[in-house]
């Protein structure tokens, strides 16, 4: 194993292979290696006359685009932490992330809403004065500073534990090629698509960039762009399978080596769907929280004789415990807990929270259970979970319910209070083309047992899940108490 910074990497592929695409985004434009290399040496040169330092946090609010991939760099060319955040965070949201990180530089947002910080409302057009040489080599003590737990109020920071170096020889994380194609339709705020793109670029592989997924544009873009690995969520998986089978059908995906998806359960019908339509050697699936203390891969293949598991721990260790703390057995179904592996180096530390942790294991609040294999199966989150009449209902089993019928576009399940039940199941669905209530419930009614029905029903227009497929379930719960 010989680790160099991520910089260094890049910077050899810049020298190995100039002329080549090194990031493209889609009805934006591309940059080959040394375009991309020499641009990134202008903006840290940019970003450090504006007070960047060494270890410094950066905080990054752009959409998709070329600008984001190029403050990435320049920040990590200065030692210092890329900190993502949606480029769509209401003002006093991002305000409460920005202070807990004490931001050097924001780019990304209006200067007037971070008085007595330096701000930069979009990447500037470079100076073509300034040096676009080489840095003095830099190493940032953490790569990435994603944000969680924005949608309570209470936001953090989950500054990452590993250095920026890269493996120059081993093989790239989570079955990323080296010196290939990346597709990446979702946004890079999210910690899933910013690992795969940022990893990609840095073992020389050309990343393609969707500024907002669409379906289709997805589907062209494989087929123009040949990628060895697209990354997924199961709401684009929905997308894509409920578009008309003679467009899916003729589409050319062979080049594809990898289909990888992550962020949300993927409902066993639609797994299933995909494995036949691909290839369950192709297909694979990863679980584990942005904190990485323990992460399970699953393939395809694999998922046939374990279905709707997410596979077995590739690093770290998991268990299932009781409200006791207690393990449980196989089969039952209890609080998931992770632990990084014994004598490893932490591979996060929270700014703004404590972790949930009990003797040395940690959980991030997924019930699920263990077969005797030691395959993992997740059932939902512990803070979404409904209690309806004494039984548990986990909306995200009701939710793949309703996305099983066609008409149904997108769907979140919340609890809402009920003097007879203590909670009643409440779906709120958005429509892709007109359906009877009376036929959602007899579809419904032939998938979930009765108390797990939704007793009342709301139908709203916009799209429950963001861009990388999470559904806020808590902020649609307090809407509606």
């Amino acid at each position: 194993m010989t680790m160099i910074p991520m910089v260094e990497a890049l910077r050899r592929t810049a020298r190995a292979r100039p002329d080549q695409p090194a990031i493209t985004v889609e009805g934006e434009g591309a940059l080959t290696w040394s375009e991309l290399d020499r641009r990134t040496n202008r903006l840290a040169r940019a970003f450090a006359q504006l007070g960047v330092d060494e270890g410094d946090l950066v905080t990054i609010g752009l959409p998709n685009c070329l600008g984001f991939v190029e403050s990435t760099v320049a920040t990590l060319k200065l030692g210092a932490i890329p900190q993502m955040v949606s480029h769509r965070l209401p003002d006093m949201e991002r305000q409460a992330i920005v202070e807990l990180a004490d931001s050097c530089l924001i780019v990304g947002t209006d200067p007037a809403a971070h008085p007595g910080r330096q701000v930069l409302a979009q990447v500037p057009e470079l100076d073509l004065s300034l040096d676009g040489s080489a840095l003095p080599l830099r190493v940032s003590p953490s790569w990435k500073a994603p944000t969680s737990g924005g949608s309570t109020g209470r936001p953090k920071l989950i500054v990452s534990g590993a250095s920026a170096v890269v493996d120059d020889e081993g093989e790239p994380p989570v079955l990323l090629p080296r010196d290939g194609t990346v597709l990446i339709p979702g946004p890079l705020y999210h910690n899933g698509p910013f690992v795969s793109a940022m990893q990609a670029l840095f073992h020389g592989s050309h990343v393609v960039l969707e500024r907002r997924f669409e379906p289709l544009l997805t589907l062209d873009l494989i087929e123009r762009y040949r990628p060895d690995f697209v990354l997924l969520v199961p709401t684009m998986m929905h997308r894509i399978w409920r578009l008309p089978a003679e467009v899916r059908d003729s589409r050319d995906l062979s080049s594809l080596k990898v289909v990888f998806h992550l962020a949300a359960p993927c409902p066993p019908w639609l797994k299933e769907a995909w494995l036949e339509w691909v290839g369950p050697e192709r297909v694979f699936e990863l679980y584990g929280a942005t904190e990485q203390q323990a992460l399970t891969i699953i393939s395809g293949v694999e998922w046939f004789a374990h279905r709707g598991s997410v596979g077995r721990p590739v690093t770290g260790e998991i268990q299932v415990l009781d409200a006791s703390g207690h393990p449980l057995p196989p089969g039952e179904v209890g609080e998931i807990f992770m632990r990084r592996t014994p004598g490893t180096e932490p591979t996060y530390r929270y700014v703004g929270a404590l972790a949930r942790e009990l003797q040395g294991w940690e959980s991030v609040g997924d019930v699920g259970w263990m077969d005797s294999e030691g395959y993992v199966y997740i059932s939902d989150r512990r803070s979404d979970m409904i209690l309806s009449g004494g039984a548990n209902v986990y909306p995200a089993e009701v939710e793949a319910a309703l996305e099983q019928h066609p008409a149904v576009r997108s769907s979140a399940v919340v609890g809402l209070p009920d003097e007879d039940l203590g909670q009643r199941v409440h779906a709120i669905v958005q429509l892709g083309e007109p359906v009877s209530l009376e036929e959602l419930r007899e579809h419904l009614s032939s998938r979930l047992v009765r108390y797990k029905l939704p007793r009342t029903f709301e139908f709203v227009e916009e799209s429950l899940r963001d861009d990388a497929g999470k559904v806020r379930r808590p902020a649609l719960r307090d809407a509606r108490l």
